[in-house]
């Protein structure tokens, strides 16, 4: 993830979806500590997860997270 963000461009964005709880951990705690220097800003506040639509048509995506940053 770090050399991820080392190659975006000035208010590029990365987006990572997470299908377990313990790589959701992961990403938000690197998330976390990319966002204290102000490089960084997290997109959105809360996970973004699968509406109630999306799983009917899709019920894999239950266990999805999207998680989504963005360089100054």
């Amino acid at each position: 993830m770090g050399k991820s963000l080392d190659i975006l461009k000035p208010k590029g964005s990365l987006a990572i979806i997470s299908f377990h709880s313990l790589e959701d951990r992961i990403i938000k705690q690197f998330f976390r500590e990319k966002t204290v220097d102000d490089k960084f800003v997290l997109v959105n506040k809360k996970v973004i997860v699968p509406t109630e639509e999306e799983l009917k048509s899709n019920p894999r995506a239950r266990s999805a997270k999207l998680r989504v940053i963005q360089k100054n």
